[in-house]
């Protein structure tokens, strides 16, 4: 550690977030280039207006107006880049549409992870477990064919879990509970 201050950050400095990389950083890039082209018209437009006789308000559609909430929405999902996300989302909840009805009473999407594109579905049963094991490779297909290629690389389905871990004075030293049965 050296005696100059200035070269020692302070202990509570807020942390750097990681710089975005690879689609992250395209998407950011394509967001600013796509606000500059809409400034550069808003600016265009603004002189135009200003040589006519200036700049008023009426009954055309300008950049104050109001926005629709769906509008709204749209815009905040491709702004943050959670397009992939929100599509997950909507598949979750078209989900006995996807499986079919049978599949869907007994098996349910939990989460989507990202990153990994692993979507993890949960049974209520190992019958239906192994099933939905089987059908996993068309799923995935079905699935990138209604999100786009790549979406969902992989199929995560995990069983139905044990009875909850009960504590309590009648426990076996030693015992784990019914961990002990059902791992």
């Amino acid at each position: 550690m050296s005696d100059n201050p200035s070269q020692n950050p302070p202990e509570n400095a807020p942390k750097k977030a990681p710089e975005p990389s690879g689609v992250d950083l395209a998407r950011v890039a394509l967001r600013a280039a796509k606000e500059q082209a809409r400034a550069r018209g808003d600016v265009a437009r603004q002189k135009k207006q200003a040589r006519r006789g200036g700049l008023r308000s009426g009954a055309r559609a300008d950049g104050r107006d109001p926005m629709a909430l769906g509008a709204a929405i749209n815009r905040l999902i491709t702004e943050r880049g959670w397009e992939t996300p929100a599509a997950v989302g909507g598949v979750m909840g078209r989900w006995p549409q996807i499986v079919g009805d049978d599949v869907a009473k007994h098996c349910v999407p939990e989460k989507y992870d990202e990153d990994e594109r692993i979507l993890v579905v949960r049974c209520d049963s190992t019958a239906w477990a192994t099933n939905l094991r089987l059908l996993a490779p068309t799923l995935v297909a079905r699935l990138n064919e209604d999100l786009g290629h790549g979406a969902v690389r992989q199929i995560k389905v995990n069983g139905p879990g044990g009875p909850a871990r009960r504590y309590g004075p009648l426990r076996a030293p030693g015992s784990t509970g019914p961990g002990d049965t059902y791992g």
